[in-house]
């Protein structure tokens, strides 16, 4: 993982070294996450299929109060995994990009998480609606815990910025002699501490390293005032 280096106010700018990497040097480092990624969802998916079974009780846990809680609680448990190894693969998404070139295949790797969400509660929600066992209250609520989970991790799951290989390439070709600042909680890169986006950023947030620094942790939205978008 990048070591983000947090700026000095009083510290003069430095450019930054040539720090492009090449696809196969970001598909090596991007492998870690993408398999943390997958271990996370694979328990996750473990969750349901044992919701599943507390469903129609071929794993027994006590009366129907103690089965309630039991769904709940790998429902939530199933909701946690996913969100976990959804933002695992997010990061791994950032380090090594899709290309567009392929679009079915850049929808699926930016969004394998919302894919995986679907998976992971869809089908246990098709069995509580077709359970006619549940009483009227433990079906009602499981359900509804069962649907908040599913939108909650699609929310969480769902890459709303992708960036492209062609763009990581070509912002990488741009920007790989200039030094770059990022914010801990944006999702810009900025080629100026003094932006005046950044204005009234404390020193402690304010992190900056080369353009592949930023895109790796996320930042890969130029900002609108100090980056040249023409």
């Amino acid at each position: 993982m990048v070591e983000k280096k947090k700026v000095d106010v009083n510290e003069a700018p430095v450019k930054a070294k040539n720090v492009g990497k090449t696809k196969e040097e970001r598909k090596k480092s991007a492998m870690p996450q993408r398999i943390i990624a997958i271990v996370f969802w694979l328990l996750a998916f473990a969750c349901e299929i044992a919701a599943i079974l507390v469903l129609n009780k071929t794993l027994y846990v006590g009366d129907a109060t103690k089965q309630m809680y039991w769904l709940i609680g790998l429902l939530v448990a199933d909701l946690i995994l996913v969100i976990i190894g959804s933002q695992f693969w997010k990061k791994g998404n950032d380090i090594d990009p899709a290309s567009e070139k392929d679009k079915t295949r850049y929808f699926l790797q930016n969004q394998m998480g919302l894919i995986v969400s679907v998976i992971c509660f869809f089908p246990i929600i098709l069995l509580l609606l077709n359970n006619k066992d549940l009483d009227k209250k433990t079906k009602k609520i499981v359900t509804a815990v069962a649907c908040v989970a599913l939108l909650v991790a699609g929310l969480f799951s769902w890459d709303w910025n992708p960036i492209s290989e062609e763009q990581y390439e070509k912002t990488v070709s741009d920007y790989q002699a200039t030094e770059i600042f990022w914010t801990r909680f944006g999702h810009s890169y900025h080629t100026s501490k003094d932006c005046p986006a950044l204005k009234n950023t404390k020193p402690e947030n304010l992190f900056h390293g080369s353009i592949t620094e930023a895109l790796e942790a996320g930042r890969n939205d130029p900002c609108d005032f100090c980056v040249d978008q023409s």
